[in-house]
């Protein structure tokens, strides 16, 4: 059991699909909820518009037929009464209200018991005087509370005792009908009429009910069809990346061959294709890479250890007979051997992993130069080693890593050389220090210019191990190189070899 792995959640799904479904019905809920929302008030208020103006429609009519001098039925949409000042009991009731007894005290309040037509008008506010003023009748509105009282016997509808309503109303002055229409309405010349209709909120209620309910089935139907497509369009897209993964898993170590198909559309599917295939060839590279140094090191490694155990076990076996003083000349010189092919390996295994043994500090690689050409050792044939230098070079890095670089450079062209061996340090405009390692030997030929840094490469074939080295030191002086930022590279000679190093280069430190 992994002790690392995070503890997950048993009640978050863990498919990418279904967590994509889910976002998209959360989303989509809180979209409709909010849609829904709009829509109810909307419609709440264009239904209470509509159920106002049925009202006042009602209250005109009502109004109308008190004006022409007749008593409305008590058949009406709206609920409704109509008081008189002088009067105890309604004129008239009805749409609900005459479930209260109409023997028995009317229900709304009348109007002031001071009338003239100067108070109506005033009573009535400006807006209504502009109404009459204009032709159309003017009416108020104002909320209402209809009382509880032990004659009311509703029979059905809304029952409406005991609950506030807004309520519209209208005055009417019995003088101005005359005598006659005053006595059919049963009430004095001077008295005031107050045609009263009630503003029921049911109708509107009902609408938005009926609304929400629609709209409720729509939601839930539209959150499933919505969450299935998100669902099943998310695994439709997922299926290439399903089939990726399926193949990836398929590549081993034995077989790093297998590569992707690339689907047939353009999207960002074929570009995660095209990225695994880079990265899987890639591996392949460094996989037969790593495959040919461990055979290319064992192979160099087995010759030395050959040619010295071979040695001792003749010395062993025949000890009177045996030069002892060349056997160990031939066993140390193959265990230096060894111990170079140890240390290379060992800088390339670390130069691979991008370890520094020590921090950077800044070198002056001119300085550097010249010290190793002064202290090289002489070798069998006699060679003129130069250095020139145009002044301070300054470079930022690790000081036993650039000693190791120079070290193989010169290493190699000594090994090469006829005669001359010639280094030269200078300093670009763009404050990039060059550096360059000329020999006067055979040369390189144009097609291995790069073969040439690859690891345990000899073009020399019939040249001794021994005298051509590990085959390593250009491979360990580009590695070095790369590592400080600069690159390291054959460059074109008509005699001998020429290799040019290029590092970015710093200003002179101030204490210089």
């Amino acid at each position: 059991m992994n002790v690392t792995e995070p503890r997950r959640r048993r009640w978050w799904p863990l498919s990418v699909r279904a967590r994509t479904a889910l976002a998209v019905a959360l989303v989509t809920a809180v979209v409709l909820v909010g849609v829904g929302a709009w829509v109810h008030r909307e419609i709440y208020r264009e239904s209470e518009g509509i159920a106002e103006n049925q009202t006042r429609t009602d209250l005109f009519a009502l109004v109308h037929q008190v004006r022409n001098g007749s008593v409305p039925g008590r058949g009406s949409t709206a609920p409704y009464e109509i008081v008189a000042t002088g009067r105890r009991t309604a004129v008239a009731s009805g749409g609900g209200m005459e479930d209260f007894d109409p023997e028995a005290r009317h229900v709304l309040p009348t109007p002031p018991a001071s009338f003239s037509p100067e108070s109506l008008v005033k009573d009535k506010g400006k807006d209504e005087e502009e109404d009459e003023e204009s032709g159309e009748w003017g009416h108020a509105m104002r909320p209402l509370r209809i009382p509880e009282r032990s004659d009311y016997r509703p029979s059905y509808g809304e029952h409406l005792a005991g609950k506030t309503y807004t309520v519209l109303y209208d005055d009417v002055w019995a003088g101005s009908l005359g005598k006659d229409k005053a006595a059919a309405l049963g009430v004095a010349p001077d008295a005031t009429l107050r045609v009263y209709t009630v503003l029921l909120p049911d109708t509107a209620e009902e609408i938005a009910d009926t609304t929400d309910g629609l709209l409720l089935r729509a939601g839930l139907f539209s959150l499933v069809l919505i969450g299935a497509a998100a669902y099943f369009t998310v695994r439709l897209a997922l299926r290439p990346i399903e089939a990726i993964r399926v193949l990836t898993a398929s590549v081993t170590p034995n077989d790093p061959r297998e590569r992707i198909t690339l689907p047939a559309t353009g999207h960002e599917i074929s570009a995660l294709a095209t990225t695994l295939n880079g990265t899987l060839q890639r591996l392949d590279d460094a996989a037969a890479q790593q495959r040919r140094f461990v055979a290319d090191a064992s192979h160099e490694l087995r010759s030395p250890l050959t040619t010295l155990l071979a040695s001792l076990e003749v010395a062993l076996a025949y000890p009177e007979r045996t030069d002892w003083p060349a056997t160990a000349t031939t066993a140390a010189r193959q265990t230096r051997r060894l111990q170079e092919l140890a240390e290379d390996l060992l800088l390339l295994a670390r130069l691979d992993t991008r370890a520094s043994r020590t921090d950077p500090a800044i070198i002056d690689l001119a300085a550097l130069a010249a010290r190793l050409t002064e202290e090289y050792p002489p070798g069998e044939r006699t060679l003129d080693l130069t250095c020139e230098a145009t002044g301070h070079a300054y470079v930022h890095g690790n000081s036993e890593e650039l000693e190791r670089l120079l070290r193989n450079l010169l290493d190699n062209a000594a090994r090469h050389a006829a005669h001359l061996v010639r280094v030269t340090v200078r300093k670009e405009e763009d404050d990039e220090v060059v550096v360059t390692v000329h020999d006067d030997g055979p040369g390189v030929p144009p097609e291995d210019a790069e073969r040439v840094f690859e690891r345990f490469v000899r073009l020399d074939d019939a040249r001794s191990r021994d005298q051509g080295g590990t085959g390593l030191g250009l491979a360990i002086a580009r590695d070095v190189a790369a590592r400080h930022g600069g690159t390291l590279t054959l460059a074109p000679r008509t005699l001998g070899a020429c290799f040019r190093l290029s590092l970015p280069g710093l200003p002179v430190p101030a204490e210089v």
